[in-house]
């Protein structure tokens, strides 16, 4: 038989008040409804509580902050600069760190919960008519019967976007 759950603080406080009333350990663990084991270990002060599974955090709530401020710095930084001033700051982590801690906030993860449940029960035809892109979008021009993005054109740090006479284009 497996482990069962570890005991609760209530139920370690009703042993505690019970055991303190002269109540015997049967008595106490039929009055709770755990084993006789668990109450023993309890007052013995041998119950520890479970290992935790999977691997430790390699970081703290407060690094996570420090790595907040510098994304909201700069949120056009790619992960290799936030590296790089994250372990400037005093924490030492991979790229994959980085990566997984620039997480969504309350409001962000409760429009993605609502538009999740909206389309949860689309059909396969429905599905089809999506185009799914990393919400940017997408300037094409056609030149001489290729696409360019205009980006390319656009050089870093200017605002404007080059104009482009009677050209068609589409934005995806």
């Amino acid at each position: 038989m497996g482990k069962t759950a570890d005991l609760t603080a209530v139920q370690k406080a009703i042993i505690d008040t019970l055991k303190r009333e002269g109540k015997t350990q049967k008595e106490i663990s039929e009055r709770i409804g755990c084993s006789q084991s668990a109450v023993s270990r309890h007052l013995s002060g041998k119950s520890v509580g479970r290992k935790k599974c999977g691997k430790k955090r390699c970081t703290t709530r407060r690094g996570d902050r420090t790595l907040r401020k510098i994304v909201e710095k700069d949120r056009f930084q790619t992960l290799g600069d936030l590296r790089k001033q994250w372990t400037e700051s005093g924490v030492e982590t991979s790229r994959a760190t980085v990566h997984r801690r620039v997480l969504l906030n309350q409001k962000q993860r409760q429009k993605r919960l609502t538009w999740a449940t909206e389309k949860q029960h689309w059909t396969v035809a429905q599905w089809s008519k999506v185009l799914f892109s990393d919400e940017s979008k997408f300037l094409h021009v056609i030149r001489k019967s290729r696409c360019q993005s205009l980006e390319e054109d656009w050089g870093e740090g200017n605002a404007k976007m080059p104009e482009v006479q009677s050209i068609p284009c589409e934005v995806l």
